[in-house]
């Protein structure tokens, strides 16, 4: 990539020509990390959320997703990379304290899943937005089955500090800084989607699977023993077609060309009713099956590796919050829990992850057809499952190409980027972060995906042995110590308050369920005029 490596070489001397270096040591990052909540004896737990652990409906740090198994760890925004990982081991190292004799699976990949029936579904109170939580996801069991809803993952928020941002744009003479910072995003996002494939070969962690997860579908994984099927040269079957994947999302098409363009193709598709969800029935015998029969119930149905985002006022739906404020930062949701790091992440991947995303800023992004959107897609299947083949190869816009060749480029291009950064704080911690990628292009047995192999081959390990294992020495890390008083302290009072909050939102409800979805909807489907979003 000789054209990309010049390109970013010329935005390196533009940041130190205009005086922007300094802000870039600023960084906003922050994380939401997955987890399941299994029993001593690995197979998913029934047991409700722990009381300890606060409301999943209003607690601010601890969660859960889909399942009421499924934890989600949220940090608050920083911009030091070892605070963000403590805030993050502090969550953990709490919720160790609190699940009894249970244990956090640390692999992306599920087990052991008994029956979909048993996953149980996220319970958030009585209040109406906590009965439309568990009905938007009693509507994805039905969609797409509560096994998708079990895989884990981390979720990377990543935004540049307003200085930045008015520095560039009083340079660059510009007016209206939330409209250029919108469309800076938004070219960021689509060169994301043409880079990612590099992400998945070198944080994909989920070459193999049990047999329960299979579930009887069809597939193309070789079996390898005790109950553990693979893909030989696979790195992230949580992003396969037996992952976050289904038929009818492969025909939403989604504009990532401007704000506009964006929040028009996303209401297009919750507004447009699908008839094999029309099938499902919203309503039966009194009981809610889904929210409505859209392609979408809501917008966060629509999985997509990357998402520009905005926080959004109560009562106000993800788009319109980006009609009316812009984009605030991006947020990054392709990325495998790393079972051979205790919280899941660690600094040299978020360090690759700001390099990454910079360069996406800083290049030229041109316009994004179907055409290239699809061809983006198929780069990353192809990494999916052959990534670890040497001779893997995907599709640029000057013909097929050598995947592995491709990544030595991108990472040479991204030199002088982590040199910049590394100036920043007198480190070269950037530097070295490139050079561990640079080792697993060479070595693909040095990725998570290689050494999970690795360990399933060589030791004759089955997933589950080998996920069990390094779960119960996660456990034994985060129990053997304690947590410091004032911390813990603090996550008390959170949990306390939390429930109060979830009390005092039941106390101050009058309307019913059905007439709050009408309302609901009525309000999200309202025409935006300020950004010329309307129906």
């Amino acid at each position: 990539m000789p054209v990309l490596s010049d390109s970013l070489n010329r935005a390196v001397d533009s940041l130190l020509d205009k005086k922007l270096d300094q802000p870039l040591a600023k960084l906003n990052r922050g994380i939401e990390k997955e987890s399941l909540r299994v029993t001593p004896d690995g197979t998913l737990a029934a047991t409700p959320h722990p009381h300890a652990l606060g409301s999943s409906l209003t607690h601010s740090s601890i969660t859960t997703d889909y399942s009421e198994s499924l934890l989600e760890f949220v940090t608050g925004i920083h911009t030091d990379i070892p605070e963000l990982l403590q805030e993050l081991h502090d969550i953990h190292h709490f919720t160790y304290q609190h699940i009894g004799n249970e244990k956090l699976w640390v692999n992306s990949m599920p087990c052991i899943v008994e029956s979909e029936e048993k996953i149980p579904i996220a319970q958030y109170g009585a209040s109406n937005i906590a009965r439309m939580k568990e009905v938007y996801r009693q509507g994805l069991h039905h969609r797409y089955g509560s096994l998708m809803q079990t895989i884990a993952g981390i979720h990377y928020n990543f935004s540049l500090p307003e200085e930045f941002w008015n520095v560039l744009a009083k340079q660059d003479d510009v007016k209206n800084i939330q409209d250029y910072k919108s469309k800076r995003y938004f070219g960021l996002i689509r060169n994301y989607h043409r880079l990612s494939w590099v992400t998945v070969y070198l944080f994909g962690a989920s070459p193999a699977v049990c047999q329960t997860f299979l579930n009887d579908r069809d597939h193309s994984l070789t079996p390898l023993h005790r109950h553990t099927f693979y893909g030989p040269k696979a790195t992230s079957l949580r992003l396969s077609n037996l992952g976050y994947s289904n038929e009818a999302q492969n025909d939403i098409r989604i504009d990532y060309n401007d704000v506009e363009s964006f929040v028009r193709s996303l209401r297009h598709a919750i507004q447009t009713s699908y008839p094999p969800y029309e099938r499902i029935g919203i309503k039966t015998n009194g009981h809610y099956r889904q929210l409505n029969s859209n392609l979408l119930q809501i917008e966060n149905e629509f999985y997509a590796s990357i998402r520009p985002k905005r926080v959004a006022k109560s009562g106000q739906s993800p788009s319109r919050a980006l009609c009316i404020g812009g984009v605030e930062y991006v947020e990054i949701r392709n990325i495998d829990l790393n079972p051979f790091v205790p919280i899941g992440i660690d600094a040299d991947c978020i360090r690759f992850y700001d390099l990454l995303l910079l360069a996406c800023l800083l290049l030229d992004s041109p316009d994004m057809d179907d055409v290239e959107f699809r061809m983006t897609g198929k780069n990353q299947q192809e990494m999916v499952m052959n990534g670890r083949n040497p001779d893997a190869r995907i599709m640029l816009e000057d013909g097929e190409k050598n995947s592995h060749e491709k990544m030595h480029e991108l990472l040479d291009a991204l030199f002088p980027l982590a040199k910049l950064l590394d100036s920043l704080d007198d480190s070269i911690n950037y530097r070295l972060s490139l050079q561990a990628q640079r080792l697993k292009i060479d070595d693909p047995d040095l990725t998570p995906s290689g050494q999970i192999a690795d360990k399933l081959l060589n030791n004759e390990e089955s997933f589950f042995e080998f996920a069990m294992n390094l779960a119960e020495e996660t456990e034994r890390y985060f129990k053997n110590t304690q947590l410091d008083a004032r911390t813990s302290r603090n996550f008390w009072q959170l949990s306390e308050e939390s429930h109060q909050s979830r009390k005092d939102i039941e106390a101050s409800e009058s309307m019913g369920f059905d007439d709050f979805l009408i309302d609901y909807f009525n309000r999200q489907n309202a025409p935006m005029p300020t950004c010329g979003c309307g129906n």
